[in-house]
């Protein structure tokens, strides 16, 4: 009796398998456009990720590719690209959903192109 209480008392609660803190109610206040600016949420998200980094804890689903979103809304597609395609392999289900938000990111990118080549 002893020795298994002596077992329950050691064991430990299991490793949350994603650092999630402040990230899904950020995603939401983001969503209905009552968040903080785009910047300031790129700097706590990317805060998040630093702590995440330093302690070994994986990033969820998604952040990367909510960071990306705040970052091509700053102006910013180089990194938002970046974003999307380290969540597409880290996260090889969310493939459907990054390649379209690739594909919408090459089609403006095409746009824009063409009418910096041919100004009205």
């Amino acid at each position: 009796m002893g020795g298994a209480v002596l077992l329950v008392a050691c064991a430990q609660a299991p490793k949350p398998l994603y650092l999630w803190e402040d990230f899904p109610r950020q995603q939401y206040d983001t969503l209905l456009h009552q968040g903080a600016s785009p910047e300031s949420q790129i700097q706590a998200m990317e805060l998040h990720a630093t702590k995440a980094q330093s302690v070994h804890a994986a990033l969820p689903p998604g952040f990367r590719a909510h960071l990306g979103m705040l970052y091509l809304s700053v102006g910013n597609s180089d990194k938002a690209r970046e974003l999307w395609q380290t969540e597409k392999s880290t996260f090889p289900e969310s493939s459907p959903y990054i390649d379209r938000l690739l594909q919408k990111l090459d089609d403006g990118k095409q746009k824009a192109d063409k009418s910096s080549e041919n100004p009205a």
